[in-house]
Formats: structure tokens, C-alpha cells, sequence
């Protein structure tokens, strides 16, 4: 499966492309990110997550080869 991270979490996460562990939940996969990276743990509470462009819940049952984006808030301008 393929992580991508935007904004603010690139400076967090900016060689994670790929992760190589079974996650069931993208719950699973933000734990996986606060194990990596611990400090990113705030920002990671309030990200969406999304599979193959589409938003998702913690509990979204993974099949294994889906594209996972982290998008945290933004503010425009």
C-alpha cells in the first residue's frame, strides 16, 4: 500500500511512501504514523484519512493494495 502525505505532515513524514505491514484499519495505519514519528501525534488526530481519493473512516476495513492519503486541516489564502 501506498502512503501519501500533504502539507504540514510532509515535514513529519517526508521519506514514508510505502509502508510493509498487514494494517485490517486505517486506524492501524495512524498508529503505524505515531510509532514513526510520535511528534506528529496531534496533527495525526486531526487528519482525514482517505483510500483511493475517497474519505474514510478509522475503522475502514483495508484490502492491502489501496493508496492511503493523510490530510490534515487547512486554512485558506
Amino acid at each position: 500500500m501506498k502512503i501519501r502525505t500533504y502539507a504540514i505532515l510532509k515535514d513529519y513524514f517526508s521519506d514514508i511512501t510505502d509502508i510493509t505491514f498487514n494494517a485490517k484499519h486505517i486506524a492501524q495505519i495512524k498508529d503505524k504514523l505515531e510509532e514513526i514519528n510520535p511528534s506528529a501525534k496531534a496533527i495525526l488526530n486531526i487528519s482525514r484519512f482517505a483510500v483511493d481519493d475517497a474519505f474514510v473512516a478509522l475503522d475502514y476495513e483495508l484490502k492491502g493494495d489501496e493508496t492511503i492519503s493523510v490530510i490534515p486541516p487547512s486554512s485558506g489564502g
